[in-house]
């Protein structure tokens, strides 16, 4: 014969305010209301048709009924949790291919992909760093083979360019600005470095990964926002490689004019620190691009709606950072 059991909620709910005596943090562990866990058990009980609690003025006690319910009860509520853990692990992993540049693949995604893995188990993420996720000056498109409705898995790309691309969703992920960074080692130094003229005495580190020289932010620039006539402007340490330039100013080998989302992290920790408030802005951003085809797809969207909130944390953070320093 059938055992007509209580609901799941109302054993759920016992099981949680037996193990901490406490209505109230039952209730924050389930999410609910102290006075919905208290409907719960009044429910079982009913049903049962034995009391489960004494409620006393400023506590709950289990009685006998309830301390020989609860073993078992709890023997049997994690056996249900391990059976939908493993059903869980045989779903089949949604496998998502993504291309960024390689600086910025390395510096600001891979760094932070625990968080996304940890909240997506079930993507299957392929990551790859090409350069050719930056627009060139002859750029005619993305160079993705065309993905249709009926495609195995996905791809997104992280690209570096315009943001036009005809036949893809394109979705604005970070404008970067460009600014000075360096150790804080030098700002310690006997050799000043107060103003924006002081950088005559230091060596000067440029970032030549875009390889559209229009589209490249220059130090001569900078120093032309900044008032400042008496430095070679060309003089320096030359890159071909964003994180090349970044790791030549951790080291303390002089100052560079770099993306500030690539040295977010590095300026929050104090690694590294902006020592003038002068940036600049380039028609370059950073876009989310994906083939209309798979856009809508579950494990496309859960990967592009992670990326907007890490770009969104991280201008929060820098803008902290910086505000810090000023003060």
């Amino acid at each position: 014969m059938a055992v007509r059991l209580p609901p799941l909620n109302a054993l759920r709910a016992f099981e949680v305010a037996a193990r901490h005596l406490s209505f109230k943090r039952a209730a924050e562990e389930l999410s609910v209301t102290p006075t919905a866990v208290s409907h719960q058990i009044r429910g079982l009980e009913e049903d049962l048709g034995v009391p489960l609690f004494r409620r006393l003025t400023r506590a709950l006690e289990l009685t006998p009924e309830g301390e020989a319910m609860l073993p078992r009860l709890r023997e049997a509520m994690g056996a249900i949790a391990e059976s939908v853990e493993a059903v869980r692990a045989m779903r089949p992993l949604s496998r998502l291919s993504v291309v960024a540049p390689p600086s910025f693949a390395s510096r600001w995604l891979v760094p932070r992909l625990q968080r996304f893995a940890e909240l997506h188990p079930q993507v299957e993420l392929h990551l790859a760093s090409a350069t050719k996720a930056i627009d060139g000056r002859d750029a005619a498109g993305l160079g993705i083979e065309p993905l249709t409705a009926r495609a195995e898995g996905g791809q997104l790309w992280i690209r570096f360019g315009t943001g036009t691309y005809p036949g893809y969703r394109c979705e604005l992920l970070l404008e970067p600005e460009y600014t000075a960074v360096c150790s804080p080692a030098l700002l310690r130094a006997k050799i000043p470095l107060r103003q924006p003229s002081d950088l005559r005495r230091h060596c000067l580190i440029h970032d030549d990964t875009v390889p559209d020289t229009r589209e490249r932010p220059t130090w001569a620039e900078w120093l032309q926002a900044a008032g400042v006539t008496a430095v070679r402007a060309d003089a320096g340490l030359h890159f071909s490689d964003s994180g090349l330039a970044i790791a030549a100013a951790l080291d303390g080998l002089g100052v560079a004019l770099v993306s500030k989302p690539l040295v977010a992290a590095e300026v929050a920790a104090g690694r590294l620190v902006v020592p003038f408030g002068i940036s600049l802005r380039r028609r370059f951003a950073y876009y989310i691009v994906t083939p209309q085809a798979v856009a809508p797809r579950a494990h496309v969207a859960a990967f592009r709606d992670w990326l907007l909130d890490e770009a969104r944390r991280d201008a929060i953070r820098l803008a902290d950072a910086q505000a810090a320093l000023a003060h």
